[in-house]
């Protein structure tokens, strides 16, 4: 099966689906900045799907967080 997706989909997917997951937990983007990347501007872009992160990179991210970083990569729900 072929799936045809648009440049920067699974960017974009990583940043809304961690953004929930920031939401979700009460936390500031700062807050999370501070917990994750250490830069709250940078965290920002991660968010927008405007930073290429390293698999390694969401690895770290879902391991602080204590998700899936698998789930992190998923379209989110429309």
């Amino acid at each position: 099966m072929t799936v045809a997706r648009v440049q920067g989909d699974l960017q974009r997917a990583l940043g809304e689906n961690l953004r929930t997951v920031r939401v979700g937990r009460g936390m500031s983007p700062p807050d999370c900045a501070e917990v994750l990347v250490g830069h709250p501007t940078y965290m920002g872009g991660v968010e927008r799907g405007e930073r290429n992160l390293t698999l390694r990179s969401v690895e770290k991210l879902a391991e602080r967080l204590d998700v899936d970083p698998v789930s992190l990569l998923r379209p989110p729900p429309s």
